[in-house]
């Protein structure tokens, strides 16, 4: 676990799991994992799978899958994941990130807003998904190489990703290729809000996490 907060350290180690202290400066999740992945002295043929602390749900198997999917996409600097969106409360949600992808499943762009767009079907009733539109929610899950983590944090922080706050849109605008894996199933809970960490507890709680 990589973090720059002595409360998540001493909760982490209380559990024998290995802690990486970074700085407290970093900006983005990707700019921590770098300095981690550095202090490790990974070599450059090494993939490094980050999980993000917003997504304690998430299936294992996902994991080695993004690694995997990152090894088989060479022009790629990072493979994450999506699953399409049925619900309109996530399709509307600016706390739930939309990918859009090309026609080889790489990401053309990540936004909180709900993209693509339905024109048509969301000006005559905007609380409906219309069959057939390509609406992905993003994870919050990532495997990259690691000549692109030592190079992150010396680009330039990219304006889209400003105003979206998202990391991952710096590579695109960068010209780094973003591989996305479409997922099967229901995709298990983030935590993006207090509500979100409220229905969480109560899954662990319950022994349905």
């Amino acid at each position: 676990v990589a973090t720059d907060d002595e409360r998540v350290r001493a909760a982490v180690s209380a559990h024998g799991i290995e802690v990486c202290m970074t700085h407290t400066h970093h900006l983005t999740g990707t700019d921590r994992l770098a300095e981690a992945a550095g202090k490790l002295g990974l070599a450059d043929d090494a993939i490094v799978v980050n999980v993000q602390g917003d997504e304690p749900l998430l299936e294992p198997a996902l994991i080695r899958a993004m690694a995997d999917l990152l090894a088989a996409h060479p022009d790629a600097a990072i493979a994450t994941a999506c699953h399409p969106i049925a619900d309109p409360a996530e399709a509307f949600n600016p706390n739930v990130v939309k990918v859009v992808l090309d026609a080889r499943g790489y990401a053309l762009y990540f936004s909180r807003a709900t993209i693509p767009w339905a024109r048509d079907a969301f000006a005559a009733d905007g609380k409906q998904i219309p069959g057939g539109l390509p609406l992905f929610r993003h994870y919050g899950l990532y495997a990259y190489r690691m000549p692109f983590l030592r190079a992150f944090p010396a680009l330039q922080p990219a304006p889209i990703e400003r105003f979206e706050a998202l990391e991952q849109l710096r590579a695109l605008w960068h010209g780094f290729r973003i591989v996305v894996a479409v997922t099967e199933g229901t995709p298990a809970p983030g935590v993006d809000t207090p509500e979100d960490l409220e229905r969480v507890r109560t899954l662990y709680a319950r022994g349905t996490a």
